[in-house]
């Protein structure tokens, strides 16, 4: 028997928001809250479901990633919203100018606008037991992890000096046992060198040919063991963007300097992206910002996609209106 959820999704949505994570779902919820009708299609993939908590979100610090998302959700359905479980894999413009957003299990969701928010994956360095420990022993973000090894043996590994600098001044800040892995970044210059020695930050050159142990010990190339309770990485954040390729938005490179960081796809400040009616938020629009921050962004593209809708049935009612005169 054909279910209400059914009915519902063979009916054009005012929005699809693809993404449940933070910026999705305070998207939804500001459309929601606006009365719109609003799907969002979920993957269950977040980027920090490998965190157990959530940092520096004001009256949610310490929530589980789960957590906050399920809470999210429930908010998103009390106000009439819907929640699909599924993974976009393309969208589309039809011939009466509204979007298809298409499924990977092969279902379909016409929508009038898109609020695409499914954020960026995190590519590791290539080394031995970095993924077993990540989010866990295995960090990269001093904001949201620091506190939490705070006066603990912690390891930097460098795979750009730049970067790396960057990171120990920051770890520092939390731990007076900070050594850095030089690994494949080179040598520091002579100002980090006394950048380095001013901090009392020990270097370790070789090549990190794995890591081990319950917290995150150091095994270099040459055989040597260097303990650590926590090892802090570069990764690389690459956009997961791949759906919106047939709309001819694509992910493009970001920069810190020379360095290379990942990938995102380029938005304004309320989240329009080159195709009128796609809006982008969060990690996917910026990699580097943490989860409440994607919250707000969210919010400003929900309320950027109800004063377009808005516009849009506002010249609709006046040529209906003029057609009867």
């Amino acid at each position: 028997m054909e279910s209400a959820e059914d009915r519902r999704a063979a009916q054009p949505y005012d929005a699809v928001i693809i993404g449940g994570g933070a910026a999705g779902l305070n998207g939804a919820l500001a459309l929601a809250r606006s009365r719109r009708s609003v799907a969002v299609v979920d993957a269950g993939d977040p980027r920090n479901a490998p965190a157990a908590q959530v940092h520096n979100y004001l009256g949610r610090e310490g929530t589980a990633p789960g957590e906050l998302y399920g809470i999210g959700r429930d908010e998103v359905r009390s106000y009439g919203g819907t929640v699909l479980q599924g993974r976009a894999s393309g969208v589309r413009r039809e011939k009466d100018g509204l979007f298809s957003v298409l499924l990977a299990d092969g279902r379909r969701l016409g929508a009038r606008r898109i609020l695409a928010t499914t954020g960026v994956r995190d590519i590791l360095p290539e080394v031995p037991g970095l993924a077993a420990r990540w989010g866990a022993t295995v960090l990269h973000c001093p904001y949201c992890h620091g506190w939490e090894v705070r006066d603990k043996a912690i390891g930097i590994l460098a795979v750009d000096m730049d970067v790396a600098m960057h990171q120990a001044m920051l770890w520092r800040q939390l731990s007076e046992d900070v050594v850095l892995f030089l690994h494949t970044a080179g040598e520091p210059n002579a100002e980090q060198a006394r950048q380095l020695a001013a901090r009392r930050i020990r270097t370790v050159h070789g090549e990190v040919a794995g890591v081990e142990g319950a917290g995150a010990d150091v095994r270099l190339a040459g055989g040597d063991l260097v303990q650590r309770d926590a090892l802090a990485v570069f990764t690389r954040l690459e956009a997961r963007a791949e759906y919106l390729a047939p709309m001819g938005i694509s992910a493009v490179e970001q920069f810190m300097g020379a360095t290379a960081l990942g990938t995102a796809v380029e938005a304004g400040p309320a989240g329009a992206t080159s195709v009128p009616g796609i809006y982008a938020a969060g990690n996917l629009t910026a990699p580097m910002t943490q989860v409440i921050a994607s919250a707000a962004a969210g919010l400003m593209a929900g309320a950027a996609i109800n004063a377009d809708l808005a516009a849009e049935d506002t010249s609709r009612a006046v040529a209906a209106l003029e057609a009867t005169l």
